[in-house]
């Protein structure tokens, strides 16, 4: 009985250790503590707690596809661990917008803007505005893709030095309510925002199926790829729009999250190694197991009122720090 144990356990071990078992434990562990999420600990009304769960599970899992994926994907073009598609500047567009309309048309009408108007405002800037300036610049004047980055860097830093300078000029009740609006929640998620949300992030990742092999190939590099036939420039290009899709749609349903990505993306390549058809599942898989383990323990054990964003970033932070310090940057 012990010897047919231990032989159970030893081939338990040997397939987590394999990528494709590792890529099932994941799943089945993002299965589990999403049903424990859902089930346990409901009160009397237990219908009205069920469906608040389920919307802050829907985002939860949305935010985790799109910031898990376009992370992957943004390292896989650039060849680097620890860049971010937030580099690109999306989070700094997504404060100047919120500034700039609040500046415009104040608080009232800010806040009594549909949602579905103001999301869809959001993500055709942040989008349009990334894909735009990539498509100049790496298509049209055909420049390298670190000279690009750098100058999304750049872009950043003036949207974030322009939205200080307003945000300085509106009122205390205005900045309030900005504050409000340009922090990261999973827990107020606009249900109305979750369906297009979802459909957009899924049809971003659908269109990058038929590149899944060219994909691979780009890890190795830009000279590499190209020596072995892959259209750099144009699957590049496919891949920046998807990605600039997925994180302009998160972004605008939960807000920006800057360490998220880098954390989830790291701890895949490191349980499956880096084939996009089980790196990209695995970081999926590791997001949704962060975030609804993360709130589970914030506010069900702990009991603490804090926003599990705040502790992404702080543990995020202390990530980048290890992966600089430790040489795995690359």
């Amino acid at each position: 009985m012990t010897a047919t144990f231990l032989d159970g356990a030893r081939r338990a071990t040997r397939s987590l250790r394999h990528p494709t078992g590792a890529l099932w434990a994941l799943t089945a562990l993002a299965v589990a503590i999403v049903l424990v999420f859902l089930l346990t600990d409901l009160p009397g009304k237990w219908e009205y707690a069920l469906g608040l769960r389920t919307r802050t599970i829907a985002g939860m899992v949305i935010a985790a596809a799109a910031v898990g994926a376009s992370t992957v994907l943004f390292q896989t073009i650039t060849a680097n661990r620890i860049l971010t598609p937030g580099i690109m500047g999306f989070d700094a567009v997504f404060l100047a917008v919120q500034t700039l309309v609040a500046f415009a048309i104040g608080p009232a009408l800010l806040m009594s803007a549909p949602p579905l108007a103001s999301w869809l405002v959001e993500l055709v800037l942040m989008a349009g505005s990334i894909v735009l300036l990539y498509w100049w610049l790496f298509l049209r004047r055909r420049l390298d893709l670190h000279v690009i980055v750098l100058a999304g860097l750049v872009l950043g830093v003036l949207f974030r030095s322009v939205t200080g300078f307003l945000q300085r000029l509106l009122d205390p009740d205005t900045f309030a309510i900005l504050q409000d609006l340009t922090f990261a929640s999973f827990t107020s998620v606009d249900r109305e925002l979750l369906l297009p949300t979802g459909v957009l992030v899924v049809v971003a990742l659908a269109s990058l199926w038929p590149v899944r092999r060219e994909l691979d190939v780009l890890s190795l590099g830009e000279s590499t790829a190209i020596s072995l036939g892959v259209p750099h420039r144009r699957v590049v290009m496919h891949v920046i729009v998807a990605i600039a899709a997925m994180v302009a749609a998160s972004t605008a349903l939960v807000g920006p999250v800057t360490f998220f990505g880098l954390i989830v993306a790291n701890l895949a390549y490191g349980a499956v190694g880096h084939r996009h058809l089980r790196s990209v599942p695995a970081a999926i898989a590791i997001g949704v197991i962060a975030l609804v383990g993360g709130q589970l323990i914030l506010s069900r054990l702990l009991g603490f009122g804090t926003e599990l964003p705040v502790v992404i970033e702080f543990v995020g932070g202390l990530f980048f720090i290890v992966l600089v310090l430790t040489g795995r940057a690359r």
